[in-house]
Parts: structure tokens; sequence; C-alpha cells
């Protein structure tokens, strides 16, 4: 009973307890199967666990007590269906995204639930692994180097998480002047017994502020101990590389260029557009990703070719698709993908537009690409046109690293130094870019989150969509950019649904949590 109680209540407080299991996520007596303690008592077992942590990134629990009932939260798949759905640049077909989609979710909705409830049971998992492992080197059972390198990637997924969830259900940083606006609770503090429940579940909010320094306290130690390279586990370059998109949030110009500029030599951009999906698990493009394998991903309700391809559940949208920017012969718009030949980044059924970034309808195994090289270039090139004194030239080069490789002539297609004569012109062209360059892959809500309140390119809450269902094939004709209708209204920053607010199981087991909110909800 003790343990079904333990189960309980960390659910609802949304941190789970770890399991030493690669094939499990979170068992329902997991103390009864293996101890903690236990879990970290040979190298072999702490390699499970850390194995473990990842599969729980990968994964998730959502609402099923299955081993595989997760539907990618919240590393897998679900950061880059939820990301594209809340924005305006993809259509949602059916009704599996509606709620998020059409931003019509409340407290209790499942796909917002489980972020929070799958998002801290990673947490606890990477906070029961950094206490795990440094028990396990002060007892003589792995070395310090080991240890520090399985500390550094828990570090490395417990910041990403906070951070993710950041974007989701509190505002952005630059929303108060000193971002001391409530955030999320920062959890450092692995729980498996009984006092740790009992102290945890009173844990209040942190500030933004204290999240963000949180946050890049622990990239900066998973950058000074992480010693794998592989790119589905955590890696120096990964921190560094996620260091650039946390300053781009924090507005903070100068570290963004100074974190972007460690990578130089590192990576190269593939050398066409397609070659991070091509071969997602070898490119010299991809930094870090999540591994999807025919026996572990998140399944037929959650993996990326099931939604996206093989059941197109998700369509490009008509607004980012007929944007005067997108070049009508760029590369990124190839249809020469057939569902089964590899090249090509679109296919069409019925005249809509899909995505072919994520090819593996059968099995299931792309990659599910949480940061690459391409980012951080561009990530570099906005800092550049945006800092005190700006670096036009820069963020030109930068630019035009990423754009020229998609075009068919770049000769007489790439931009010039007469192109943007100003920050706000060169900083517009970056974000359309960023638009079209990362479309289908997550990243256009946390591009509207932090365009809040911008001083060149505000945006104001969630812009206007199409509506939800199957787009009529003509609105794909291109030539002039689109203009409506829009089935789905604009929402003003000031409403209550740009954020989401904190699960109800959260706010019912947790009083501190229940007094603070997210207004109108």
């Amino acid at each position: 009973m003790k343990n079904i109680f333990k189960f309980i209540a960390l659910s609802f407080i949304g941190i789970g307890l770890v399991s030493c299991s690669e094939d499990s996520i979170l068992d329902l007596s997991p103390i009864n199967n293996i101890s903690v303690d236990d879990a970290f008592s040979s190298p072999s077992l702490i390699e499970s666990s850390i194995n473990g942590m990842y599969n729980a990134a990968a994964i998730g629990q959502y609402n099923s007590t299955a081993p595989n009932g997760g539907r990618g939260y919240i590393w897998g798949a679900a950061f880059v269906q939820q990301g594209d759905c809340r924005g305006e640049d993809v259509v949602n077909t059916a009704t599996f995204y509606q709620l998020t989609y059409t931003a019509t979710y409340d407290p209790t909705t499942a796909n917002n639930v489980y972020y929070w409830v799958d998002g801290y049971r990673l947490i606890n998992r990477a906070n029961l692994v950094i206490e795990g492992v440094t028990k396990a080197v002060a007892n003589n059972i792995i070395t310090q180097e080991i240890g520090n390198n399985y500390i550094g990637q828990a570090k490395f997924l417990r910041a990403i998480t906070h951070f993710e969830l950041l974007t989701y259900f509190a505002r952005p940083y630059n929303f108060t002047s000193n971002a001391g606006h409530p955030g999320i609770p920062y959890r450092e503090v692995g729980v498996d017994t009984q006092g740790e429940i009992d102290s945890e579940i009173l844990k209040g909010r942190n500030t933004v502020a204290e999240c963000y320094q949180k946050v890049l306290a622990d990239l900066n130690d998973a950058e000074s101990l992480i010693t794998n390279t592989s790119l589905t586990k955590a890696s120096k370059n990964a921190a560094i590389a996620f260091k650039t998109r946390v300053y781009l949030h924090m507005r903070d110009w100068n570290n963004v260029i100074v974190e972007g500029t460690k990578l130089n030599g590192k990576y190269t951009l593939t050398p066409e557009p397609d070659g991070p999906f091509d071969d997602s698990y070898g490119n010299t493009e991809s930094i870090f990703s999540i591994l999807q394998a025919s026996t572990n991903n998140p399944g037929v309700n959650a993996a990326l070719a099931s939604q996206y391809n093989r059941r197109r559940l998700v369509c490009i949208s008509p607004i980012i698709w007929r944007d005067p920017s997108w070049l009508v012969d760029d590369k990124r718009r190839s249809e020469t993908y057939n569902g089964t030949n590899p090249d090509g980044m679109v296919f069409t059924v019925s005249g809509r537009k899909y995505t072919a970034k994520y090819r593996d309808g059968v099995n299931y195994t792309d990659a599910a690409p949480v940061i690459r090289y391409a980012e951080v270039l561009l990530n570099m090139a906005e800092a550049h046109a945006r800092k005190s004194t700006p670096d036009l030239t820069a963020s030109l080069n930068l630019l035009n690293m990423v754009r020229n490789r998609a075009l068919a002539s770049p000769g007489t297609q790439a931009y010039t130094a007469t192109s943007f004569l100003t920050p706000s012109a060169m900083v517009g062209a970056i974000l359309i870019e960023r638009r079209i360059e990362f479309l289908m892959e997550g990243r256009r809500w946390s591009d509207i989150h932090r365009l809040q309140n911008d001083n060149l390119h505000p945006i104001d809450g969630i812009p206007a969509k199409v509506a939800n269902g199957n787009p009529a094939a003509a609105t794909f004709t291109l030539g002039t950019p689109y203009t409506g209708p829009y089935g789905v209204a604009a929402i003003p920053g000031s409403d209550s649904r740009f954020l989401w607010p904190i699960p109800q199981i959260e706010i019912d087991a947790n009083p501190t949590l229940a007094t603070q909110q997210n207004p109108g909800w």
C-alpha cells in the first residue's frame, strides 16, 4: 500500500519514480521490483538506469500503465506535434490535436496534463540518477569520470525539460523587466521516500528568472561534465547548442554568439536540406535527437511518421506554403518523395501538402530532432542583427548559409548586402526563414512565445489559423499570399488561453500550486 500511495502521489505532482528497466517507463510499484539504491549498485545496473532515463524522455507514460503506452512525451514526438499545432504553420486535419490547435483545452485536457506529468516524471528520473550516481562514485562502484558523464547527461535533460515546460506554462522571459513573474517549480530533488514526497508536494513556482538561472547552471555543468559524443544521448555540444536557444529567449544576444561560436568547425550543414532526415542518425548537422527504435517508439498514436506521414493527421498550412519569401523552386518544396523514395521534403494527397521529413511509417524509427546546427546558425544570425551594435554582414552570412543550400540558383537568388539595410528587415527575414526551415519540427510555438512584445517583430498572442480539418486543394495554389479565411481566430496575448493551465490533478494534490494557477483558469 505504501508503494501504491507513492505511485499515486508522485503521478499527481508530476514526478515519477525511476526504474532500472530499459523497457519499463514507470511500473505500478517500482520499488517492489528493485529499490533505487539497488538500481545504482553495479555498473551494469547504473547503465540500465541511464537508458531508462532516456527511454522516459523518448516515450513517456501518458495515461497508460502499459510499457509502451506513452505518446512521446516529452521529447520523443510530443514536443514536435504540440509545438507545431500551437502555431499557424500547420493545419490539424482530424480531431487528434484539435484541442491544442483550437486552444479549447482546460486543466483536465490529456495532452496538456501529460506534458506536465511526463515532463516532471523525466525530471525526477534525472534527479534520482544524479543522486544515485553521486553515491555510486563515493562507494567506488564507478569512476568519477564515468559518474560525471552520467550526471552531466541527467542535468542536461533536467534543464531542457524545465525549459520546455516554461514555454507552455509560463509567460516569456521579457514579460516583466526582471523576469520576476511566475515560472514553474524547478525540481532538483529525486523523490523516492515518503519524506521527499511530503516536502516536494508543497513546492511552489520559481520565478521565470530563477528557472532560467537554474537551466543555464545545469547546462553549464553538462558542458563541463559530459564526455559522451553520440547523437542520441546528451553531449557537451548539445549543451552548448541548447544554450544558444535559452539565451535567445532571454534576449541576451552577446551570449548567443559566444555559445554558438564554440561550435565552429564541430558541425556542418548537410549539402541538401533533407540531409538530417534522409539519415537522421548519421548526418553532420544533427546535434541532439531522440532515438526511436522499431521495438520502442510512441506507436501509431504518436510516432512522427505515423501522425505526419502515414495517417496524415497534420498538413502544412497554406499560410506558410504560400508565403512569398518561400521561393517556388526552393528545394524544401521538393516533391520527389513518393512514400518509398528517400528523397524529397513534401508529398501531396488530394491537393494538400504534407511533410516528408519523417519517413518510416512501418517501424517508426525516425529520430525526433531536438536541435540541429541550422538552428544554432539562425540563432546567431538573429543575435548579430539584434545586438546593440548590429553586425548585419555577419547576420547575412549566417542566414545565407542555411538558406542557400535550399536555393535552386544561389548565385542569383541569394540575399545580398543590399537586401536588408536595417536590423528590423534582417530579423524579419531570419524569422520567416526559421518558419520554413523548421516547419514540422515543433519549433514554431517557441518562437511565438518569445516574440511576444518584441521590439522589432512582435506577435500578439497566438496568430489566426486555417480551420481545423482538411483545407481545400485550391488554398495551396502558389502565386499570392494566403489571406483567409481563418477558421481559428487569433488569440490575444492577454487571453488566459495563451498559456496552458497547470493540470487539475497537480492543483488538487499541491496546496501551494493551488494558489498559483495561471490567471483565468
